[in-house]
């Protein structure tokens, strides 16, 4: 029973749970089972809470059986990224520097889940405080790919994609500041959503970079998505970034129906540095959108080259600003053996911080510095507000967006951190989303010749989550199954 549990989709086993045809416990009992055999090889979980999951597993039942509890996440266990604080229960960062920190307070989108009768398994491993696009900077060792444990999971959020993908959970909540929820979806064949910028609270979400940060869903299919993020959907006004929206009922947005939808193909995001076999994945996957009836045609996005370095000025300003509260005083780690205030702050950093963090709060300080604040930082702000400019103009003449997740599909494990420009520049297709506060959404559209997965990215204009839903349905309608990660 238990292993069958496991191959449903997140509203596939909640209506089997409301139907009496499986209970909370049984479902909760296959993940912590799974996890046991399987997390050994992945390091999908920095912390998995097992006696208070079946606990809370039994409350989900009884609200269940009363009636209380009726929504399509009602008794699915999920898991959370390690950069969302949850009260009582570790939060790390993926971070020496958060070994020992235990939130009072939970994130808002995470009491939304609980709300919504999902049971929160445990919290998934990532890049040092969302750092990297492998997974591999994490303090607590690299997270393995499912499909393949030679290759990363991608980043930050690899360890909520590979648990989805290993069906160590139902689904999870990532992050997003550059592509950290769409690119591991792509490298692990699941789906993968950011919202619009300000969608989700960022309430209880460790800050990296303040105006890229979105949290958003990751499932196996793009139903499990769009009932995450309907859920995690809220004004929150403990958030002054957050947006008070009328139209987050994004489930009604799944319907298989492109006829007429208008897709514009940036030719840059199909030059240098794609794989060939990435290109023809994601120019199929249009091709059957054009056979269900929409109309895609080839345009020049403008500015498509700045946007990389645009976007690591600005998110590692940002960086450099958010991460200085970790100074070893009011929380988190303190170095050992220090004499006088200066030197506790120098030691504590610097033991406390990976190479990466380090990297990023150097390069943030540097740009923010008196005479380069102009050069870097502000001209970075300009080119952001010209990226936005161009989208608005391409969105003034098509619905949707469509191109590849990543330039790639996984890289070998321990090949990334040692050219850290290369790795940067993986993010190609993924930043312009987060400097514009646009919707996107990653979906698997394909296999490479070994096997791993490809990504499909659709964005589209601020507050148009539902037409990347819809869309995102009906390719997936038309692909069929994907199957998953050869875990067994």
């Amino acid at each position: 029973m238990g292993m069958d549990l496991l191959e449903l989709t997140a509203v596939e086993l909640s209506g089997k749970i409301k139907a009496g045809e499986a209970t909370v416990m049984e479902a909760a009992a296959a993940v912590l089972k799974r996890i046991k055999e399987k997390d050994g090889a992945y390091r999908c979980y920095i912390t998995v809470d097992e006696d208070a999951v079946m606990e809370r597993a039994k409350e989900i039942q009884e609200k269940i059986n009363k009636g209380h509890l009726t929504g399509p996440l009602a008794g699915v266990p999920v898991a959370v990224k390690d950069n969302i604080c949850t009260k009582g229960m570790l939060t790390t960062c993926a971070s020496k520097m958060l070994g020992n920190f235990v939130p009072v307070y939970t994130a808002e989108a995470v009491l939304r889940l609980e709300e919504a009768g999902a049971l929160m398994i445990g919290k998934t491993n990532m890049d040092e405080f969302a750092m990297g696009s492998t997974t591999e900077t994490s303090a607590y060792g690299e997270t393995k790919n499912p499909w393949n444990t030679g290759r990363v999971p991608g980043g930050s959020s690899g360890g909520s994609a590979a648990a989805v993908a290993a069906r160590e959970c139902f689904a999870a909540l990532g992050s997003d500041t550059g592509g950290s929820i769409r690119q591991p979806a792509s490298f692990c064949g699941v789906v993968g959503i950011k919202p619009t910028y300000g969608t989700v609270s960022r309430y209880g979400l460790i800050a990296y970079g303040s105006s890229l940060d979105q949290i958003g869903p990751i499932g196996k299919d793009v139903t499990d998505c769009a009932a995450l993020l309907e859920v995690i959907a809220s004004y929150d006004k403990k958030d002054s970034t957050s947006l008070k929206r009328e139209d987050t009922n994004f489930t009604s947005a799944l319907v298989d129906d492109v006829e007429g939808m208008k897709i514009g193909i940036p030719r840059e995001y199909f030059g240098d540095g794609l794989e060939t076999e990435v290109k023809e994945a994601v120019l199929g996957a249009a091709h059957m959108l054009e056979e269900k009836g929409a109309v895609l045609e080839e345009f020049d996005l403008s500015l498509a080259e700045y946007a990389i370095p645009a976007y690591y000025t600005i998110a590692a300003a940002e960086a450099s600003s958010n991460l200085e509260r970790f100074d070893g005083i009011k929380y988190g780690y303190r170095t050992e053996d220090y004499e006088g205030l200066h030197l506790m702050y120098k030691k504590s950093r610097s033991q406390g911080f990976g190479a990466e963090v380090k990297r990023r709060i150097m390069l943030g300080s540097f740009v923010l510095s008196s005479g380069y604040y102009d050069a870097y930082y502000l001209k970075a702000l300009k080119v952001k507000a010209l990226i936005k400019q161009a989208f608005d103009e391409a969105f003034a003449k098509y619905d949707l967006i469509l191109g590849p997740t990543a330039p790639t599909t996984a890289p070998v494990l321990g090949k990334s951190l040692a050219d850290p420009i290369k790795m940067y520049l993986g993010d190609i297709y993924t930043v312009s989303a987060n400097l514009a506060g646009l919707p996107g959404i990653s979906l698997p559209c394909g296999k490479d010749s070994e096997g791993m997965p490809i990504g499909l990215q659709l964005m589209g204009d601020c507050l148009k989550e539902k037409d990347i839903i819809r869309a995102a349905y009906a390719y997936e309608k038309a692909r069929g199954p994907f199957g998953s990660a050869e875990t067994e």
